[in-house]
């Protein structure tokens, strides 16, 4: 049962989309299975329309209204529990008392000692993937007036939901937190993205946007101006009283007439993306930490209208030599994991993270809507995402680095690609994510397998399948060949049609002066 926590300040909007159709109308049924005696006696027999979402919301928030309470950060706690797949539905009732055992336990009920907080659990059918779920929205000011606390509440939550797994006889969610680092999506930012009319929250297509440059640059420099041609705001975050020191980052959508800017950290979109981490993968020179210290400095003194210092190879078309080099180090790289141990998490991080950045760059040139390639990055980012202490020392002797198949995906459509380079390239990318696939099979991380073999699966076989047929190879990707096998047999059909346009076209660049951008209106 893996559990999903984020603060919040809407009541209402979190209740209103719990009782919505949801993003994809998956949403059926919506009702209360639990919640605090007065709010379930109260409403638990309702329908749960949007009415009836708001009159919950108001009442649950009237202990904060009473005594005029705010909470920094939010006072609306939300937490998803949620099946795998495989683990089929259980009852209301069966839900209801997991819920009410989740919130004695998190500290949130008269259980503690202290006056309780009013709280709802919501189910409302299966997710997209097909998971059975509860949402369960807690005020955080109690009956009293006093705050609950939320200190460590996710790995409180975690370890909560691994104590009621055991307790329920649900399969046992995996101990080596390699869902840790990736961030979960707010009310506030779906609300958002609607009012812009984006199917995906600012911080995911942020998160895709950052992963696809940090994978595609040779250095620093390379990186800010990759950030700069995706559309993305980028400003640093200098040492105490240093102007020449970057010690972090942030990002942000280029907000649109009459919109306030929202800065995200590196660290706030995934763990893997902080600047420390980053900068392993990238040369480490004094030239080179110059030239990232001058565009660091550009961006500084004007976010919005940044423009590059020293424009380098983002700017330029790759030759047909470099899509057989770097295929070659993709194919290279594939060899060597066979030798890699495991259990030896570092490397697998970041090979994941590398292979997930290859993805990102190619769903960011190609897919104006994330989607496949966006998902298969989503997915391999997870296993990148361990504590620094794990991370251990530069490794210049291990498994190669596959940087520059991220550079070719990100250039790959910009002079009209998908060729026979192209299809070979992206195969060899499958076989990297399929030793990935291997590795958490080999460690018993049965989940984190299954999500891979998932996106990767049919998913990007509609990718696959408008692309130039390889002579000599087989029809079916390497990941699909792995889906039958876990299939008994039977692979998946082959889809009609492809989310990619065919030949794979590029998205309209993004322009990078005040002169283009003038040009374009």
């Amino acid at each position: 049962m893996m559990p999903n926590v984020t603060r919040g300040d809407r009541m209402g909007g979190l209740l209103s989309y719990l009782a919505g159709e949801g993003r994809s109308n998956e949403h059926t049924e919506p009702h209360l299975v639990n919640g605090d005696s007065a709010t379930f006696t109260f409403f638990g027999d309702s329908e749960l329309a949007p009415s009836t979402a708001l009159a919950i919301a108001k009442h649950l928030d009237e202990p904060r209204t009473a005594f005029g309470v705010e909470v920094n950060g939010g006072h609306v706690w939300h937490a998803s529990l949620s099946l795998r797949a495989e683990e089929g539905q259980l009852t209301d009732e069966h839900w209801a008392t997991i819920a009410e055992q989740f919130v004695d336990r998190m500290g949130f009920t008269a259980a503690s000692g202290k006056a309780g907080c009013r709280w709802v659990a919501v189910r409302h059918g299966l997710s997209k993937a097909g998971n059975d779920h509860i949402h369960i929205a807690v005020n955080l000011v109690r009956e009293d007036g006093t705050k609950a606390s939320i200190h460590h509440d996710y790995s409180r939550a975690q370890s909560i939901a691994r104590e009621l797994e055991q307790e329920h006889g649900l399969q046992l969610l995996e101990a080596r937190g390699s869902d840790m680092g990736m961030r979960g999506e707010r009310p506030g930012e779906r609300a958002s993205a609607e009012r812009r009319g984006d199917d995906t929250v600012a911080s995911v297509r942020l998160e895709r946007s950052v992963r696809a440059a940090a994978a595609a640059s040779v250095d620093e420099g390379e990186f800010v101006r990759r950030l700069h041609q995706a559309g993305v705001v980028v400003r640093p975050r200098f040492a105490a009283n240093r102007d020449d020191v970057v010690a972090g980052y942030s990002v942000a959508m280029r907000p649109r007439d009459g919109e306030q800017i929202v800065w995200y950290g590196g660290g706030r979109l995934a763990r893997d993306l902080t600047l420390p981490r980053l900068r392993e993968g990238w040369e480490d020179s004094p030239a080179a930490a110059q030239a990232g210290v001058n565009e660091w400095q550009a961006t500084w003194r004007n976010p919005m209208r940044y423009r590059p210092v020293a424009p380098g190879r983002e700017q330029q078309a790759p030759g047909a030599e470099l899509w057989r080099e770097y295929t070659d180090q993709v194919t290279q790289l594939r060899d060597q994991l066979s030798a890699v141990d495991p259990t030896d998490r570092a490397t697998w991080a970041r090979v994941a993270r590398e292979t997930s950045g290859a993805f990102a760059a190619w769903s960011q040139r190609v897919e104006a809507t994330p989607g496949p390639l966006a998902d298969a990055s989503r997915t391999l980012a997870r296993t990148s995402q361990i504590r620094a202490r794990d991370v251990g020392r530069r490794n210049t002797t291990g498994p190669r680095s596959i940087a520059g198949a991220a550079n070719l995906l990100a250039m790959a459509t910009t002079h009209g690609q998908g060729t026979q380079a192209e299809a070979m390239l992206f195969r060899q990318l499958m076989r990297t994510a399929q030793a990935i696939y291997s590795m958490h099979q080999a460690v018993d991380e049965s989940r984190r397998a299954a999500e891979i073999r998932n996106a990767l699966g049919s998913r990007l076989d509609a990718v696959r399948a408008r692309m130039p047929e390889l002579v000599g190879v087989a029809a079916e990707s390497p990941m699909t060949e792995t889906l039958r096998q876990a299939t008994g047999g039977q692979a998946p059909a082959r889809p009609a049609g492809s989310p990619l346009p065919t030949p794979l076209t590029p998205r309209p660049q993004v322009p990078t002066t005040p002169t283009e951008r003038g040009a374009q209106r």
